[in-house]
């Protein structure tokens, strides 16, 4: 008989982003050293999630495990530190010691996707390895509109293991991505979390996002509210309701105004200030 894997419920806790319950129900006994060392990267990356990224940097030192050193780096970059973080990912990758663990790649995939530098994260990701990792190269082939290559991962995640939760995840993100009738599939996903688990603003979303999709902006509001209850900041929560919003014809200013302030660097904020700029040159044009 195989071991109980004592770290399903708070892997299961992190992907569906109950960060903070990963948090509290991290304490498990019995654990390996390679148990603990995965646990402890996972409640690290919550903190990362949380925002919590000086609690990460002053925590890790120098003497830390290289998962551990990786999430650093991953805090350092979003901290605003990035030229420093990404200098540093650069020298670690290149080092045959360490430059193969697979959170460091993972991190490495991350951080350049950030930078919208596919290529680059492809570079460290796309052998995959863990599902991590191959759920990563999920969202950065969707990013590229690569629908295809994304389902080839997908394919491989179901080989491996078809009703892990991030598998699951994957499928959804594809389903949403290739659009039809295939957001339906999505929807029934996210539903299906929604009633094995905590329910969390990612799930939320997930839902969300399907019912604008199907035309159910009403739904989609009001779960959107709901997720908005959890994290007022929260910058899918904000992004969503705009656009939810405005199909409502209701006013989605205060919305906008919260992503400026909180996630001025949100892609949703990018667009309305060019086009805000565009508008103005049209005016000036015309004056």
């Amino acid at each position: 008989m195989a071991s109980p894997d004592l770290l399903f419920n708070l892997r299961n806790l992190f992907y569906l982003g109950a960060y903070q319950a990963a948090i509290n129900n991290s304490d498990v006994p019995g654990l390996e050293a390679d148990a603990a060392a995965e646990r402890d990267a996972i409640v690290f990356r919550s903190y990362v999630a949380l925002g919590s990224y000086q609690l990460v940097i002053s925590e890790i030192d120098s003497s830390a495990a290289t998962s551990l050193q990786a999430v650093k780096l991953l805090a350092m970059y979003l901290s605003g530190d990035k030229e420093g973080a990404i200098a540093s990912l650069k020298e670690w990758l290149s080092d045959s010691a360490i430059g193969s663990n697979s959170v460091l790649r993972l991190i490495a995939g991350i951080i350049f996707m950030h930078e919208q530098d596919y290529t680059e994260a492809l570079k460290h990701t796309h052998s995959g390895g863990t599902l991590d990792l191959h759920a990563l190269n999920v969202q950065i082939f969707i990013k590229m509109h690569r629908s295809d290559y994304a389902e080839k991962q997908l394919k491989i995640m179901q080989q491996i293991d078809e009703d892990h939760t991030l598998t699951q995840l994957a499928n959804a993100w594809l389903d949403i991505a290739v659009g039809g009738s295939k957001i339906r599939e999505a929807y029934l996903i996210f539903q299906d979390f929604a009633e094995k688990y905590p329910m969390t603003g990612m799930v939320l979303n997930g839902k969300a996002v399907c019912s604008m999709h199907m035309g159910s902006f009403d739904e989609a509001e009001t779960l959107l509210l709901e997720a908005l209850n959890k994290d007022a900041k929260d910058p899918e929560t904000l992004a969503n309701l705009i656009v939810c919003n405005l199909h409502l014809g209701k006013p989605s200013s205060r919305y906008l105004s919260q992503l400026k302030l909180s996630h001025p660097d949100h892609v949703l904020v990018k667009r309305a200030a060019s086009a805000e700029d565009t508008f103005e040159r049209a005016l000036q044009a015309v004056a």
